[in-house]
């Protein structure tokens, strides 16, 4: 499974964990198993906020377009996310901001 992160300014969070062709998305599961190589999941068949792109499944490899929440005290590495490549098994690792204190006024 591929992530690519679309970040968006906003105070909420967001937490993703991958189980086989399950992500779930802050308590809430998304299964994409059904999905054949060469299928698209067009994003408006998705009831989710955090969708910002089709599903799609090519070579065997899923491919999501999420949205990454950023807070006030983003890192460049929120603003600029890299794609989240072969992501494994449990908790999805996801750009992390600046800590409160490193925050220009």
């Amino acid at each position: 499974m591929n992530i690519v992160l679309s970040p968006q300014r906003r105070e909420d969070s967001l937490a993703l964990y991958k189980s086989g062709d399950v992500l779930t998305i802050n308590g809430e599961a998304f299964d994409f198993s059904l999905l054949c190589d060469g299928d698209t999941l067009p994003q408006g068949a998705i009831k989710s906020e955090w969708f910002v792109g089709d599903v799609t499944r090519e070579q065997g490899q899923l491919t999501l377009h999420l949205l990454l929440p950023i807070p006030a005290h983003y890192s460049q590495a929120q603003a600029f996310p890299e794609d989240l490549i072969d992501i494994p098994e449990g908790d999805v690792a996801l750009p992390q901001p600046l800590p409160q204190a490193e925050v220009e006024v």
